[in-house]
């Protein structure tokens, strides 16, 4: 079983590539403001965006060949497909970026190991990450805090298999 699960941790990234990439951006930009507006929602009502307004962030999930760019315009959060210059840009793996969505992993440490990276405006990002870690979980809807969970554990359980192999290994 823990093989299995190490594949599909290994290559289930590889298999949404190709979905991911024919998502028409109309349907990307709606799920992601959707799912901004939900997870961000008491930040926005607070107004906690406005270190934003004016400023691109891209976001991109390197191993599936998305990034989207985000700005706080006219009180509201925009996604758009390009922009001109960014100012700060976090860029991860698929499967790094749903473990730091689940606090299973810190983006420091994932920073210093070189698996997220930011680049830019790095006080820009400092308040983002800042935001990000100010995210209630609790508050999410049920169905999607399960999901995210068990997403996260499952990809958690299946990278502990390969650091262990890896351990097992190096002792030899």
């Amino acid at each position: 079983m823990l093989n299995l699960e190490k594949k599909l941790v290994q290559r289930g990234p590889a298999l949404l590539r190709v979905p991911a990439k024919l998502t028409p951006f109309a349907i990307q930009k709606k799920m992601m403001l959707d799912g901004l507006a939900m997870v961000f929602k008491e930040a926005l009502e607070d107004g906690d965006f406005e270190f934003l307004e004016d400023r691109w962030l891209k976001v991109e999930v390197r191993d599936l060949g998305l990034q989207w760019f985000i700005s706080y315009q006219d009180q509201q959060l925009v996604v758009a497909e390009q922009c001109d210059q960014h100012d700060v840009s976090f860029s991860g793996e698929c499967n790094d970026l749903v473990l730091i969505a689940a606090r299973k992993e810190d983006p420091d440490t994932l920073f210093f190991q070189r698996r997220l990276r930011i680049e830019g405006d790095t006080e820009l990002g400092l308040e983002v990450k800042n935001l990000m870690d100010s995210i209630d979980l609790d508050s999410l809807p049920s169905p999607i805090k399960f999901v995210l969970q068990q997403s996260a554990d499952f990809i958690h359980q299946g990278m502990q298999t390969n650091v262990i192999e890896k351990e097992v290994i190096h002792a030899h």
